[in-house]
């Protein structure tokens, strides 16, 4: 037989036993760590939010129990959920996929095993008591079940040349870039999360927000190694005054905390960190800028429209077993206003001190 006829006999052979060979799911073991991470790393659907190192940290900071649940077809990984049990009584019960991530769900090579993975992440969500289990997809699984329309994300294809890329950011804030650069501004990148945490801390304590520990982020870094990368703006003084995590994933980078001094508005530093991560990542060969997500209706997502992305609806869909209404454990959410405003009247060191334990019920 000629080669072509070959392979699409092949295909339909391949096909049939697909169709013969049931999908099964079970639960992620301590040997499944590589395949799980080959994985994700090969699946378009897969984020960096579903390598396997958000388990352990789930597990060893928040103290949050965690199912990872395996489809296969076969002995062929054709799907993964990542999923972790949040149970607070501030902001109630829950089982995401993923909390502390913008992006969770499924990541499957195979959309019939879609359905059996979230029939057991529905038994195991209902087998905790949680109220819902909240999938955090970027695109829609589940017509039927209700869906949150409050997030959006925000990515861009890099161009191949550092400076198409600052021709290509709309004149406002291209203004602002130069205005750092004129500013004598440096970027540079930390071993460590030290310097990067005081900006952070300072920022959310600024906006109202408890803080993560430190030896979340430290932890992220051991976990990620150079996937995740602290880099630090220094004024012409080498003073800090502005920083980013980013992750690093396949060919995209995303800038996913940040934080910053007030000396940095007057030198348009926050503008300046992240052409720097732009122009870094173009110079490393990467081809997405994932800048990550906003709510609608808040200075965040203004900033990232001002640079010229276009906002991406992300689809959070949940099933409900305890309520009947999605949960909105979000700033925006007005009975928190009084919580945020007392937040930000705290003392630095107190508000170090209880985030954490506050932060950690989140997700």
């Amino acid at each position: 037989l000629p080669f072509e006829s070959m392979m699409h006999l092949h295909a339909e052979v391949g096909g049939a036993v697909d169709s013969v060979v049931p999908i099964t799911v079970r639960e992620f073991r301590v040997d499944d760590e590589k395949c799980w991470d080959d994985f994700v790393r090969a699946c378009p659907e897969a984020t960096f939010f579903h390598l396997s190192g958000w388990k352990g940290i789930i597990e060893r900071v928040f103290h949050h129990r965690t199912r990872y649940l395996l489809a296969e077809r076969g002995d062929r990984i054709v799907g993964v959920l990542p999923l972790a049990e949040v149970k607070s009584r501030l902001f109630g019960h829950a089982v995401t996929s993923l909390p502390f991530g913008v992006y969770g769900g499924c990541a499957v090579t195979d959309q019939a095993a879609i359905a059996p993975l979230h029939a057991a992440a529905a038994t195991y969500a209902e087998s905790t008591g949680a109220a819902h289990l909240e999938m955090r997809n970027r695109f829609a699984r589940e017509p039927g079940w209700p869906r949150q329309d409050l997030y959006v994300t925000f990515r861009k294809e890099l161009l191949p040349d550092a400076e198409a890329n600052m021709n290509a950011i709309p004149r406002k804030q291209r203004a602002m870039v130069r205005k750092g650069i004129k500013a004598g501004l440096a970027s540079e990148i930390d071993e460590t999360v030290d310097r990067f945490f005081d900006l952070y801390a300072d920022n959310v304590h600024r906006h109202g927000t408890p803080p993560f520990p430190r030896a979340y982020f430290a932890e992220l870094k051991r976990v990620f190694g150079d996937a995740c990368e602290a880099m630090i703006v220094v004024d012409a003084e080498r003073r800090p005054v502005s920083g980013v995590l980013s992750f690093y994933f396949r060919d995209e980078v995303l800038p996913y905390y940040a934080g910053d001094y007030t000396t940095a508005r007057d030198l348009a530093a926050n503008d300046f960190k992240y052409w720097e991560l732009m122009r870094r990542a173009c110079e490393r060969g990467l081809r997405v800028f994932d800048y990550g997500r906003s709510k609608r209706g808040t200075g965040s997502f203004d900033f990232k429209k001002n640079w010229g992305f276009e906002p991406e609806p992300l689809q959070y869909e949940y099933q409900l077993f305890k309520t009947d209404r999605v949960p909105e454990n979000n700033p925006l959410n007005p009975k928190y206003q009084l919580m945020i405003r007392t937040w930000r009247r705290l003392p630095r060191p107190v508000v170090n001190f209880i985030g954490p334990y506050l932060v950690r019920s989140l997700g």
